[in-house]
């Protein structure tokens, strides 16, 4: 812990922490948004379970995985095929503000449902997935930040 021999002492420690505030918050949104990225990908091509609000994915038609299978793709991957869908998704950052999405049509028909196809819901689980591993990262760094003075919080957000 940081120990301080002056009140002027902690008042440049508390100077240092405001100057670096703002990039803290933002490499902390980044890395945030960076997980919720990567866990959104790593959905598709399993079946999801419940997690409420978001439904459990339903079974693919028997007819539509024969002739995605006949056509040369992985049985039994739901929302995988060429992988191009999983790729589209991108993460965002400006400021402290994130956005984790993509501009895959297709991917939005499967988030919220069509007439004639279930809800296969990717982009809200995933933040859901990754909100405890959100919270640890930005819980360690943010103690690293305010107690280290070479600013090792960085490498917490890892």
């Amino acid at each position: 812990m940081k120990e301080f021999k002056s009140f002027g002492a902690f008042a440049a420690h508390l100077e240092r922490l405001a100057i670096a505030g703002p990039v803290v918050t933002h490499l902390m949104v980044e890395a945030g948004a960076e997980e919720i990225k990567e866990t959104a990908q790593g959905e598709i091509g399993f079946y999801q379970t419940d997690i409420s609000p978001y439904p459990d994915w339903a079974e693919l038609s028997p007819d539509y995985e024969t002739a995605k299978v006949a056509a040369g793709f992985e049985p039994d991957a739901p929302l995988l095929r060429t992988g191009e869908m999983k790729k589209s998704i991108r993460a965002s950052v400006d400021g402290n503000e994130a956005i984790i999405g993509s501009n895959d049509k297709v991917l939005e028909y499967h988030e919220f449902g069509t007439e004639k196809m279930p809800p296969r819901p990717v982009l809200g689980p995933a933040a859901h997935f990754s909100r405890n591993r959100i919270y640890s990262m930005m819980a360690r760094a943010t103690f690293a930040w305010l107690t280290d003075t070479r600013f090792r919080w960085r490498q917490r957000l890892k």
